[in-house]
């Protein structure tokens, strides 16, 4: 097999995240995104590394049996957002159901296999869900009209203008539309993002699902040359500019966002509008950065209400873009906690109420649903911005026992006086970072719970936190985004109850590090082995392997307490960690 070469399959099954198996007629596997089991297609092989293969869809051959008749959306296939519109829902909610239970099955210790797998719940709505998007500007084709949606499927610069969008409202759409119409008027540029020139990149819609308010922000460049070509090089066709500067803007910026501005509020829309804003961004990356936000209309902010609380949005704080799912995720993890915090009047609370942290808390949603049945709740989050929309939102529910505090977790817990009875993790998709999640392990709460919007970053994070002597409860999915392979998992953790003591002796020539152990780190071990082979191994695989090799352990990874068997690595774990310790000259 070589790059480049076309094959044809049957799709055999899906993995998280959106891989699709095929298997050949050797033998071997190959990986195919966008795909659905039981589909028929052809794929050209675009990387092979290790003995494994990728390959680029190139034609869905014939349907799959699990598939109905019709998308629920015109754009599906052609827009790189909703990956299974063609799927039932109800099939839809089975599949991340099995590809959750299989990842954490491949990671949980044989003896905890006893665990609860709960399932999946559905989310609220399945069209319309969205309480946020983040469209861009660009073209659907090389010098094309002006477009505004999402990118096209596979293009890192093709856009698909998405009018028809169903994850999201009517007003949404409309936005989109009334704001494409306008700038496709006034033939404004969009930013190119090799040439770094233009000036539309982004717009961002938020709108709160319980009380209607809507937030609209334009993002842009300060290249503010007018007039310009959208979609068009201006070297290269003299025509098409000639054509276009008779007919494009020549006012200010100030007027531009005026007309726009006015063109937004003379639409109608089911909800109300309730701020129009312009933030200029000139960072090369292709990512909504705020370099200064001018208010153009109404206020910088909305309100949204979950469970009874209700919570102030601004631009760019984190909020669970699925309002009603957020709901679900949040009772789930509610109940997960049960029993752990009391319950009753205020005197229990304060005699026997316990100090939970809120890690990664963002908004402070789940800290504020948290504070009525805790004595206090402390969250640490590293965006400013969400830090003081947390504290304004606890004030404005007249919640007094939460504490918010600005700065990465790895370097802020340190200077918490506070110890946690409880620990709730709600960590970005990549998941905690390893040297935070050894000082979260050290308070040694006797329970966690850690909400995933990756399950692939909490496999490996669960392989650590089993390691160092947590064992898994229960495990909970909620689906967040229909049609789409993405998913929120919530796990319970309670640490294992060790059963004897055992004294160990130590002399000071173990404490040095051997020349082997001094090449490489485990973290540099465990990053080789994910880039190399796309397999996650834990401290305690690491440390099995290079014992085979008489390589010496400060920390013996390989001994468990009386009754209880330590996990042993897989062949296939075994022969990547091999690999490494080869790279890295250990062996």
């Amino acid at each position: 097999m070589k790059k480049g070469q076309i094959i044809e399959g049957v799709i055999e099954r899906v993995d998280f995240p959106n891989k699709g198996i095929i298997r050949t007629e050797d033998g071997r596997q190959v990986i195919v995104k966008n795909t659905i089991q039981g589909q028929k297609v052809s794929a050209s092989i675009n990387k092979i590394r290790k003995g494994k293969a990728e390959g680029r869809l190139l034609e869905v051959l014939e349907k799959s049996p699990l598939e109905g008749d019709k998308a629920g959306c015109v754009h599906a296939g052609e827009c790189g957002g909703c990956t299974y519109q063609t799927l039932p829902y109800d099939r839809q909610l089975e599949m991340k159901a099995e590809q959750v239970k299989k990842l954490m099955d491949d990671v949980i210790d044989q003896e905890n296999r006893d665990y609860q797998f709960l399932g999946i719940k559905e989310s609220p709505r399945q069209t319309g869900y969205r309480n946020k998007m983040e469209f861009s500007f660009g073209d659907e084709f090389k010098d094309g009209p002006l477009a505004l949606g999402m990118h096209k499927r596979g293009s890192f610069y093709d856009i698909v203008t998405v009018e028809n969008c169903q994850i999201v409202d009517e007003d949404f759409r409309k936005i989109l539309s009334v704001t494409l119409a306008y700038f496709r008027e006034q033939n404004i540029t969009y930013y190119h993002k090799l040439r770094h020139t233009g000036y539309l990149r982004h717009l961002l819609v938020r709108k709160a699902v319980k009380t209607g308010e809507i937030l609209v922000d334009l993002v842009t460049t300060t290249q503010t040359d007018f007039p310009g070509i959208a979609g068009a090089q201006m070297d290269e066709v003299e025509s098409t500019l000639n054509n276009v500067q008779e007919n494009a803007f020549a006012g200010t910026e100030e007027e531009l966002l005026e007309g726009w501005k006015a063109a937004l509020l003379a639409a109608d829309y089911k909800g109300i509008m309730t701020g129009i804003l312009h933030t200029r961004n000139d960072n090369v990356a292709d990512t909504v950065t705020n370099e200064g936000t001018d208010v153009l209309y109404g206020q910088d902010f909305f309100y949204e209400e979950l469970l009874g609380l209700r919570f102030k949005i601004t631009p760019f704080s984190f909020f669970q873009t699925n309002s009603l799912g957020a709901e679900v995720l949040y009772q789930t993890a509610r109940e997960f906690i049960g029993d752990a915090l009391p319950s009753g009047t205020d005197a229990d609370i304060a005699e026997h109420g316990k100090i939970v942290f809120d890690l990664y808390s963002g908004t402070g949603t789940i800290a504020q649903m948290l504070s009525p049945v805790a004595k206090k709740v402390i969250g640490v989050e590293i965006i400013e911005e969400a830090v003081e929309a947390a504290k304004e939102n606890a004030q404005l529910n007249g919640l007094h026992n939460c504490e918010f505090i600005a700065g990465d977790v790895l370097k802020v817990i340190d200077s918490i006086e506070e110890k946690p009875d409880y620990i709730v993790l709600d960590p970005p998709r990549d998941g905690i970072n390893p040297k935070a999640l050894e000082k979260i392990i050290r308070y040694n709460v006797p329970q966690m719970v850690y909400i995933s919007c990756k399950p692939t970053s909490l496999a490996r994070d669960l392989e650590v936190l089993q390691a160092r002597g947590y064992e898994v409860k229960k495990i909970c999915c909620v689906d967040m985004f229909p049609s789409t392979f993405h998913v929120e998992t919530v796990v319970l953790l309670s640490t294992q109850k060790t059963k004897r003591h055992i004294d160990i002796e130590i002399t000071t020539d173990e404490l040095d590090l051997t020349c082997a152990e001094a090449k490489a780190t485990y973290e540099q071990i465990k990053a080789y082995v994910k880039e190399e082979f796309g397999l996650n191994v834990s401290n305690l695989y690491i440390a099995q392997v290079k014992r085979e090799f008489g390589i010496v352990e400060r920390i013996n990874y390989n001994i468990g307490a009386e009754g209880h068997k330590v996990p042993q690595v897989t062949e296939e774990k075994r022969k990547a960690i091999m690999d490494a310790l080869n790279h890295f000259k250990m062996i």
